[in-house]
């Protein structure tokens, strides 16, 4: 499926589409007004699309849109690779334009914000949602849009072990479309973003169940 086409079919279902034929149009683009949503090839002319999606996550202003990488690479190494470089799904050709509306959707649903709440702690581990702020002993924890969100459920929700099916179907909010692995690599990069101030022990894989935040007590 060609990016005309893709862009041609989006139009109709009342998308505004931008198209960028290389890295460097795109981050032209990118300068002046930020996408709702991207949709990135791994395969690009001047560039890999992996380590363009790389770049995006580690700039201030790109790192929480959301992205969608279509490739033909259907392996779960290069999923996996997708995934931990930030991509919020993944997508192999070829695909239908209904499977592509379907994901777009549910990617934009998850990446609403959270409703307003009082902020969690746990043994100095502080979690603010409408601050969309996560802390550990003072210091900032930096977290991408997902990792956060899951954050906020298992924190909210301790003691009580997750299937990956129900973490998909209450931090993912439609788990039709995306695959139980990635609740693995989300909960793999949340704990590396914990480690350094220890709090990644709170968050416990239950083998052959899923996973449980271990309560503690009260701030």
């Amino acid at each position: 499926m060609t990016q005309r086409l893709i862009a041609a079919g989006l139009e109709r279902a009342g998308y505004q589409v931008r198209r960028a034929a290389s890295v460097e149009e795109a981050e032209t683009a990118l300068r002046g007004e930020l996408p709702g949503l991207m949709l990135l090839d791994w395969v690009l002319p001047t560039a890999s699309g992996v380590t363009f999606l790389r770049e995006l996550r580690t700039d201030r202003r790109t790192k929480q849109i959301p992205i969608i990488m279509l490739t033909g690479r259907a392996e779960e190494a290069d999923k996996v690779t997708g995934l931990e470089a930030g991509a919020d799904d993944y997508l192999v050709k070829p695909f239908s334009h209904r499977e592509l509306l379907a994901r777009i959707k549910a990617v934009v649903r998850r990446g609403a914000p959270l409703l307003a709440e009082e902020p969690v702690e746990c043994e100095g581990l502080r979690l603010d949602p409408a601050a969309h702020r996560v802390t550990a002993g003072g210091s900032t924890v930096k977290l991408w849009a997902t990792e956060f969100r899951l954050l906020h459920f298992l924190m909210t929700h301790p003691e009580r072990v997750y299937s990956r099916s129900q973490l998909l179907d209450e931090v993912w909010g439609d788990h039709v479309f995306v695959e139980d692995r990635t609740v693995d690599v989300h909960i793999r990069q949340l704990r590396q973003a914990l480690q350094p101030s220890g709090h990644d022990r709170l968050i416990e894989t239950v083998r052959g169940a899923g996973y449980c935040f271990r309560a503690c007590a009260a701030a």
